[in-house]
């Protein structure tokens, strides 16, 4: 298995992901003779071996889907050493930072390795990645995955703490990506890890004091279009609106044009349907209070209140009704409906600031 090119089956020792929903996903690395526990129960690795990759997998009470890795799935999937950036980040991340293949990237640090195997795979087949962890465990974690993936061609790991020691790097890279608590402390030595044609660096931090005090170092150093950006992802309920259309009077223009735009014989029948139901509600009630000072025949009384009913039940047709799923507001015949994105009550909170900047040549 290997994240530069595909592979169309499934091969001993293979990193693949097991699908079981949206929200419900697994990364294996398929051993003969091992299981894996999943909601639908027992999973025998050496069942996949040899299976298309995209498979569905029969499992004792459902089934779920093998998919080949990338680095989207691997960054939901990823064991976590450290907090990650997401591919909402990630893909602005890799715009900003004009990243093609061929390109020379710097980065510090590793943390999981999240973005850097998207890098990897933006950057392949000519460019390379120059990674930097200062901790020890993690960097030797970060170069075995590497190898196991078989990506290590395009990525060198480096043990060591840049905001002391620096990159010990000169002209080299197109791009520099910092995600460090000082990210000041390691911007001198990221500047001299750029070519001398120039190029493009990023800061991460979570905390807005942090962006201040990298932006000044920046600008000192003679960095130009420094630009921070916050990027959430903003979710739409799509919804079945409806509201009741306004009966203001045969010759009002608001009227008019609300049925042309639903349809206007259909609109305006049904709106004079409802005016003939109010109508036989009024004359039912002058009708009831007629009766108490004047008698009426028992039989004029009865053709009456069946003819008033038919008319009743001709006009609220239930059938009508718009039964949508999703529909918001009260289900009445006579009303407007209307399809509208609805934003959600809560949204994600803050993750971090990605400051942006460019060094031209001098």
């Amino acid at each position: 298995m290997s994240f530069k090119e595909y592979r169309t089956n499934i091969e001993e020792n293979d990193t693949a992901i097991l699908y079981l929903g949206f929200d419900n996903m697994h990364a294996i690395k398929v051993v003969k003779g091992q299981t894996f526990q999943t909601k639908f129960g027992a999973l025998r690795l050496s069942n996949l071996i040899g299976k298309p990759y995209g498979s569905r997998i029969q499992c004792p009470k459902g089934y779920l889907y093998v998919l080949y890795p990338n680095p989207e799935l691997w960054t939901q999937n990823l064991p976590h050493r450290t907090q990650i950036l997401y591919s909402t980040d990630i893909s602005l991340v890799t715009l900003q930072l004009d990243l093609k293949p061929g390109s020379v990237v710097v980065e510090s640090g590793t943390g999981s390795g999240s973005l850097s195997h998207a890098i990897i795979r933006t950057v392949a087949p000519e460019g390379h990645l120059y990674t930097f962890e200062f901790h020890e465990q993690r960097a030797q974690i970060a170069k075995e995955e590497f190898v196991e993936h078989g990506v290590s061609d395009f990525v060198t790991v480096t043990h060591k703490d840049v905001c002391q020691d620096g990159f010990g790097l000169n002209g080299i890279a197109d791009a520099v990506f910092l995600d460090l608590p000082r990210p000041w402390d390691a911007i001198t030595s990221a500047k001299q890890a750029l070519k001398k044609e120039g190029g493009r660096l990023c800061s991460f931090s979570p905390c807005i004091e942090q962006v201040q005090k990298t932006c000044e170092l920046l600008q000192q150093l003679g960095f130009e279009d420094i630009t921070s950006m916050e990027c959430l992802v903003k979710n739409y309920d799509v919804r079945t609106i409806n509201l009741p259309i306004a009966d203001l009077g045969k010759n009002n223009s608001t009227l008019l044009n609300t049925c042309t735009a639903l349809d206007e014989k259909k609109a305006c029948k049904e709106i004079e349907e409802k005016a003939d139901l109010v109508k036989i509600q009024t004359e039912t009630e002058d009708l009831e209070t007629k009766e108490k000072l004047e008698p009426m025949d028992t039989d004029l009384k009865e053709k009456l209140t069946s003819k008033d009913k038919d008319k009743s039940n001709k006009a609220v047709d239930k059938n009508k009704l718009r039964t949508d799923f999703d529909l918001i507001g009260k289900k009445e015949q006579f009303s407007f409906f209307f399809k509208t994105g609805v934003f959600p009550q809560n949204m994600p909170g803050h993750t971090g600031y990605l400051t942006f900047c460019t060094l031209y040549p001098s």
